[in-house]
């Protein structure tokens, strides 16, 4: 019964945690670093063929994004998750996926001039597609057998549509401990979903602190505020440019925008037009209308209830080819622009920034948080010039963010959380933060509420059953990786298969003789070719 971290320790994005409990190897998200990386994380220590099971908070990529790697590295267990998180999960894992070869393929035009070696993809879109079929979806508040000794359920934690936090319980040798994974704790009062439920009890809580050094400004009246962004842009003649997440943060932009629209708010242009410029935010938009039952809130519902449809208007434009988003930039009217990514490291918000940065008559909204490395992030806090393209690029607009709109909860809000347990847990373990914000929020558990609370490092290992450190992590800084690392990729995937067949010939111990012969033979007969 031992618990390991290896992503999102004193780091914001990467979660991942793996899971010792009843002779099973379960992974508790599997995610995808972004931003700048700060620390070493450690590999997983067991062959990916080796895990059993993966249980996923919700389907943003810093949760969910290497799955893929995990499957083209053996794994072939079930991924359980909520039924909305499967759906957003199947669109957000292939359109990372086209990203990450896109990158691939880029990079080798330039490799290939330099007369390098090519960078080969560690997993490809066949991996992707595999992957989606493992997942298997559940509804809230469903207590399942996932193995003899392990129990889970999810709750709705108010992050994203479908997203979780994950109580876990587990027999062993007749003790039986309930650990409780966060999942990243939704903001209250957000459009479209519910509020965050409160779990009263666990014995240990791994809970994550994006903002637990700060609340959130006043709640402003949102459909004020940009209301006052796009009149002001549109009267100098400029175009309103956001960076979105495509899932979750531009459906209630959406929302705000129907509203704003319905209520005439907008002078002297009523018919004005939205662009939605990312294929994924369209189809994540589906995947919204088709989860609401279940899912969204009592105002929302209100409103499906009385025939209006919560995220859509009249003037709004979905962009689906290359060629859709070319377009926009050839519109000279004034518009809002909601594109991907939403921190302007990818895709095809990158373009319209090209084209909008230098004008003075142009507002750059942002609406999410941007983590540390990334274009959004060096925008926000006051680049005079950018690289897009090869090419640079002067910064005139007007930059602005939108005060509050965040997925997360505050430091109000985290504390809110933790304070629902009526009884404390025997630890709590503090990740997903910047190191010195995880750090602060550690610090704010012990000294206000008297909990133990600890704010591990990648590689750390806790002991579940007898509540001691096995192992501590350690602050290793990242280093510059090796080109040469990334070269090998494909022997690694070799080796990842060789690992893949001994849990298969150990899966199949007790079976008849004539298979077991039958399958020695193809792999002899496999080994006679490739020996050299």
């Amino acid at each position: 019964m031992k618990l390991t971290f290896l992503g999102a320790a004193h780091e914001v994005t990467g979660s991942c945690f793996y899971l010792e409990a009843c002779g099973k190897h379960i992974l508790i998200d599997c995610g995808m670093e972004q931003g700048t990386d700060v620390y070493e994380n450690e590999e997983l220590p067991i062959p990916a063929a080796d895990v059993e099971a993966v249980l996923l908070t919700h389907a943003h990529i810093d949760h969910s994004g290497n799955l893929p790697q995990l499957y083209a590295n053996g794994f072939r267990g079930e991924i359980h998750a909520t039924g909305a998180t499967c759906g957003l999960c199947e669109i957000m894992l292939k359109d990372s996926t086209h990203i990450q070869l896109f990158e691939s393929e880029w990079k080798n035009r330039k490799r290939k001039r330099n007369g390098e070696e090519p960078i080969i993809p560690s997993y490809t879109m066949e991996d992707t597609y595999n992957t989606i079929k493992l997942f298997v979806p559940h509804n809230y508040g469903e207590r399942t057998k996932l193995f003899d000794g392990v129990e889970f359920r999810f709750v709705d934690v108010g992050h994203l549509l479908g997203s979780a936090s994950i109580e876990v319980w587990i027999t062993e040798d007749g003790v039986t401990k309930k650990i409780v994974f966060s999942g990243d704790i939704g903001n209250v009062n957000q459009p479209l979903i519910k509020d965050p439920s409160y779990i009263k009890e666990a014995d240990y809580v791994v809970m994550e602190s994006t903002y637990g050094d700060r609340n959130h400004d006043v709640r402003p009246d949102y459909v004020r505020e940009l209301t006052e962004i796009i009149q002001t842009t549109f009267d100098r003649g400029g175009n309103v440019v956001i960076p979105s997440f495509a899932v979750g943060r531009t459906q209630v932009l959406l929302y705000y925008i129907r509203q704003i629209k319905a209520e005439n708010l907008i002078k002297g242009y009523n018919n004005f037009k939205v662009y939605v410029d990312s294929p994924l935010a369209n189809d994540a938009t589906q995947i919204f209308n088709e989860n609401m039952y279940g899912y969204f809130d009592k105002e929302s519902m209100t409103l499906v209830r009385q025939g209006i449809k919560p995220m859509s208007f009249p003037g709004l434009r979905t962009s689906i080819t290359s060629d859709d988003s070319k377009a926009i930039n050839f519109d000279e009217e004034p518009k809002v622009i909601i594109s991907a990514s939403g921190m302007c490291e990818a895709g095809r918000i990158r373009h319209h920034l090209k084209h909008n940065l230098w004008r003075k008559e142009s507002t750059i909204l942002f609406v999410g948080y941007q983590a540390n490395g990334t274009l959004g992030r060096a925008i926000l806090e006051g680049a005079t010039e950018v690289k897009l393209f090869g090419e640079t690029v002067q910064v005139n607009a007007q930059i602005r963010k939108l005060s509050g709109v965040s997925g997360h909860a505050d430091r109000e809000g985290l504390l809110r959380w933790i304070k629902s347990y009526e009884k404390k847990p025997e630890k709590v373990f503090v990740v997903h933060g910047e190191s010195d914000v995880v750090d602060l929020f550690t610090n704010t558990l012990r000294n206000e509420l008297d909990l133990d609370a600890d704010a591990p490092y990648s590689g750390a290992i806790f002991d579940l059953k007898n509540n001691v450190w096995a192992v501590e992590g350690k602050a290793i800084e990242v280093q510059t990786k090796s080109r040469q690392k990334k070269v090998l990729t494909v022997f690694e995937r070799l080796l990842n298969a060789g690992r893949r067949l001994m849990v298969v010939i150990q899966h199949n111990e007790g079976g008849t003789n004539k298979d077991l012969a039958k399958f020695t033979s193809q792999i002899e007969s496999l080994c006679d070719k490739w020996d050299r």
